[in-house]
């Protein structure tokens, strides 16, 4: 018996699988005809809550912002918050896909697509926010958008909400390219497997003649790896430019140079514990347990727990620097966080964002899915709740005592935030149903005929 034994980690993918089996069970769950009662089901919520934002959304383009509850002096609030919210879940497919391939990770390969399908529909929910937080866009475009020639307008450079549009517009643009290149021998293998003709000519078309030729893959490898490089800096830079929305205002609170990095670190946090929300139903209702193995859940929760303990550094240092200024308007805003009238949601998210998940830190904990998806639901409404913190607790209480106020949401802020949520439901369960969810070709490579000499696994 070996007195040292080697620590042998749990396989990416579950021994006994051929190409043929992995293509069969991933294709087979778009181009079967039956699908689980439980897809329905979704697809029913999803849409009954996407019918609520397009009401609740009508209703603000009829009446304007004034059914909101924003008001002065919390003139930011609903919008910005679920805002910075949707956009730091986005961040996880890009770092999933992007930076773990360049660091050739392949534990990667069973969650990078859905991954990045989720990173799209984040950022399509983000990007209704500040296009309704105006009321009517047919009207503030118009005083919006530079007029250079005509009316002497020019767009402020300098403001970072111009900034924000240049971001997430360009991490859109990359991350949808990104995702479709990634796609394209798939949709050639869903072509090739499809019975009907109007669904082969559909993802023939898609597939854009891909063959598997030599050239063909070396083409998509250059590309790919092209794209992947152009995402990795966009992980880092989005969320910081959106941390600059605050940090650049003088506004007590806001004002910090921690911000970039605590932003950021809050993103992949959310992010993953988004992924993780998806991937434990996912791996059980489509019965895909060899795939998404307990090592990729094993692996997002070291790095929730990682993120986690900076975010949980950024709590800490901005109350330290709060009280190393000695600046009495940031030491009030610390204090009123803490024992204001908000102070149930500051506490609530220390307990969601900061002790629920050290239990990560138990190995049981990180390998059982039912704690993870639990530990993941805490990290989802808390990270929510800082958002909320950072927004809100900093407005409403401000230099001058007469203007200070409260803010709580009506009913139609709390229909538009739930309602993005039904919209991101049914969008990925959609894409479940049209699209494979996990890539056939990256997968088909972890198999162990492609480790023998000269087999192919595409």
């Amino acid at each position: 018996m070996d007195p040292h034994p080697v620590y042998a980690p749990p396989p990416v993918i579950e021994p006994g699988h051929t190409f043929n089996t992995v293509t069969e069970q991933i294709a087979g769950i778009v181009l079967t005809r039956r699908h689980p009662y439980s897809w329905f089901f979704g697809v029913f919520v999803g849409f009954m809550m996407t019918m609520m934002l397009l009401m609740a959304v009508t209703w603000l383009l009829i009446k304007g912002t004034g059914i909101w509850g924003v008001n002065i002096p919390v003139g930011w609030a609903f919008a910005i918050i679920n805002f910075v919210w949707w956009i730091g879940i986005g961040h996880a497919g890009t770092l999933i896909s992007a930076i773990l391939l360049l660091l050739k990770q392949d534990w990667r390969t069973s969650i990078n697509r859905f991954a990045e399908a989720m990173t799209l529909f984040a950022v399509v929910c983000a990007g209704l926010f500040p296009l309704i937080h105006t009321g009517r866009p047919w009207l503030a475009a118009y005083w919006l958008l530079p007029y250079p020639n005509t009316m002497g307008v020019w767009p402020q450079f300098r403001s970072p909400l111009i900034w924000d549009v240049f971001a997430v517009s360009t991490y859109l643009t990359v991350s949808l390219m990104f995702w479709y290149v990634g796609l394209l021998p798939d949709l050639a293998t869903l072509r090739d497997r499809a019975k009907s003709l109007p669904i082969r000519r559909l993802f023939g078309m898609l597939a854009l003649g891909w063959r598997g030729a030599a050239r063909h893959w070396e083409r998509y490898e250059e590309a790919y790896l092209l794209l992947a490089g152009l995402s990795t800096p966009l992980v880092l830079s989005v969320h910081t430019v959106v941390s600059f929305d605050f940090t650049i205002a003088i506004v007590p609170g806001w004002h910090s140079t921690i911000f970039p990095p605590y932003f950021v670190a809050g993103a992949i946090y959310a992010g993953f514990a988004m992924v993780l929300t998806l991937a434990v139903p996912l791996r059980v209702l489509y019965h895909l347990e060899d795939f998404l193995t307990l090592r990729h859940l094993e692996n997002m929760g070291k790095v929730m727990l990682v993120t986690g303990l900076i975010v949980a550094y950024g709590y800490v240092f901005e109350a330290f620097f709060a009280w190393y200024s000695s600046n009495q308007y940031e030491q009030f805003m610390i204090y009123n966080r803490m024992f204001g009238p908000y102070w149930p949601f500051y506490w609530t998210l220390i307990l969601c964002n900061i002790v629920v998940p050290q239990l990560l830190w138990i190995k049981g904990m990180r390998t059982s899915p039912a704690m993870l998806f639990f530990i993941s639901m805490f990290v989802n409404v808390g990270m929510w709740l800082e958002r909320f913190e950072i927004v809100v607790t900093s407005l409403h209480r401000d230099f001058l005592p007469s203007s200070w106020g409260m803010y709580w949401p009506t009913r139609w802020d709390l229909m538009t935030f739930f309602g993005t949520i039904g919209l991101f439901t049914m969008l990925f369960f959609l894409f479940i149903r049209v699209l494979p969810m996990i890539s056939i070709f990256e997968m088909r490579t972890l198999v162990p005929a492609a480790k023998v000499k000269g087999a192919k696994a595409h």
